[in-house]
């Protein structure tokens, strides 16, 4: 058993602390000291009044059990989490909030718990996101295991549809091309899509079944990239055909400058991001409120979503950590359906089960959201994936065929320089 350990008085600590007394002061009925479970979570995750509503009723269920919610800031995070892997602390954390496709680079670096036995037994990995459950898998083990997701929809503006005629969103690539075609006309723009948005690129090469990167055999650590291949290069061919049909720039990215205040002119039919771009579009454009429409990333075959990259977060679990059963129960419930419901509703994510999604669906861009998250997708499982991220070919290559160039070669290069990113400099 382990003693209840002080803690800072952080804000979050403060907000709690009336559930904290509400619990009884910290000792049971007998004298039997309760443990306290530590985790940490990301800022702007999940809102205090969330965290405060978990915790007491966590709690309540588990009377042997203190929990301490410490919040953490993303930057500098991989530092301090790999940090807290690394030593073993009394006060360090026993649940650690990570981003999706951290979990491999962690795992690799050495740390994490298995949780491969408590995915299988309890906590119903079969129908978990492939977005998130996949990154959280490595070498056949399951160390991540998926708590809320997040993916790029079509944000669309309704009075243009409607004066072009468009009485529905498209349900296929190519009803989307023709669409758009009719939507970029008399000065205003079919689609405002940057020349670099690798992430949108992404999902056209996964629907024609090609990858950005594969590792040549099962557990080899050997990484190749494949932009190059023929289902790659399909991909790049629709993203021309649908970035041509606007103005987009094609050697910047979508935040460069910030697609929402393209949009927010009044010109634009339509960009691909989360649905929470619309916030920023309305502040920037009051008279854009009501006039926002949402639809899942259309795929190849009606009835069935583009493939769309899958960010969010998955609950990994220190193997240093001193009470694994204490944290697996706190991944359990955060995990479970009575709170992936509440999260999704609070914060308007993806719920990590497929048959959570109608908990959004009152909320429209969320619900298209979810739609796509079914087909969602992670970056390639590589622990050194961020080392290609950190000076990214992908978007070179965009630019260079964007702008003329031919495809095969420069997605050869671009493919090179991805393969000497995962093997430390091989070929």
């Amino acid at each position: 058993m382990r003693p209840h350990r002080p803690r800072a008085a952080t804000p979050l600590a403060l907000a709690l602390s009336s559930a904290v007394l509400l619990a009884g002061c910290g000792v049971l009925p007998g004298g039997d000291e309760r443990r306290t479970v530590t985790v940490w979570l990301m800022r702007g995750s999940a809102s205090a009044e969330f965290v405060e509503r978990f915790t007491e009723d966590f709690e309540k269920e588990h009377e042997d059990i203190e929990l301490d919610v410490r919040v953490q800031e993303w930057t500098g995070i991989g530092a301090k989490v790999k940090k807290a892997l690394k030593e073993r602390d009394g006060d360090g954390p026993d649940v650690i909030e990570v981003g999706n496709t951290q979990v491999a680079q962690y795992v690799d670096e050495g740390g994490l718990y298995d949780l491969t036995l408590e995915s299988a037994r309890d906590l119903g990995m079969d129908d978990w996101l492939p977005g998130l459950a996949e990154p959280g898998r490595y070498n056949g083990a399951q160390y991540g295991i998926p708590w809320y997701a997040a993916n790029r929809v079509v944000i669309y503006n309704k009075d243009l549809f409607a004066k072009a005629g468009i009485t529905r969103p498209p349900r296929t690539r190519e009803e989307w091309i023709a669409d758009t075609q009719k939507l970029n006309t008399g000065g205003n723009q079919g689609i405002y899509l940057a020349g670099q948005d690798w992430y949108t690129l992404s999902g056209f090469i996964w629907d024609e079944g090609g990858d950005l990167a594969k590792e040549t055999k099962e557990s080899s650590g050997d990484w190749r990239g494949t932009l190059h291949t023929p289902e790659a290069l399909r991909g790049m061919a629709f993203y021309q055909r649908l970035q041509a049909l606007g103005r987009g720039p094609r050697d910047a990215d979508e935040e460069h400058p910030a697609q929402s205040g393209v949009f927010a002119r009044g010109d634009v039919a339509q960009i691909i991001a989360v649905p929470g771009a619309a916030r920023a579009i309305e502040e920037k454009n009051p008279g854009l409120k009501g006039k926002l429409g949402y639809f899942p990333i259309p795929g190849k075959k009606a009835g069935k979503p583009g493939a769309v990259f899958t960010g969010g977060s998955d609950l990994v679990v220190p193997e240093r950590g001193d009470d694994h059963e204490g944290a697996v129960d706190v991944i359990a419930a955060l995990a479970g359906k009575k709170w992936q419901t509440d999260l999704a509703r609070t914060m308007n994510y993806v719920p990590n089960k497929a048959k959570l999604a109608p908990a959004v669906a009152g909320e429209a861009g969320v619900a298209a959201m979810a739609v796509g998250a079914a087909n969602g997708r992670a970056t390639p499982n590589s622990p050194r994936w961020a080392a290609v991220e950190a000076d990214n070919p992908i978007k070179g290559y965009m630019t260079a065929v964007l702008t003329g160039g031919d495809p095969a070669t420069h997605a050869r290069e671009a493919s090179r320089k991805i393969t000497r990113a995962l093997n430390l400099g091989g070929l």
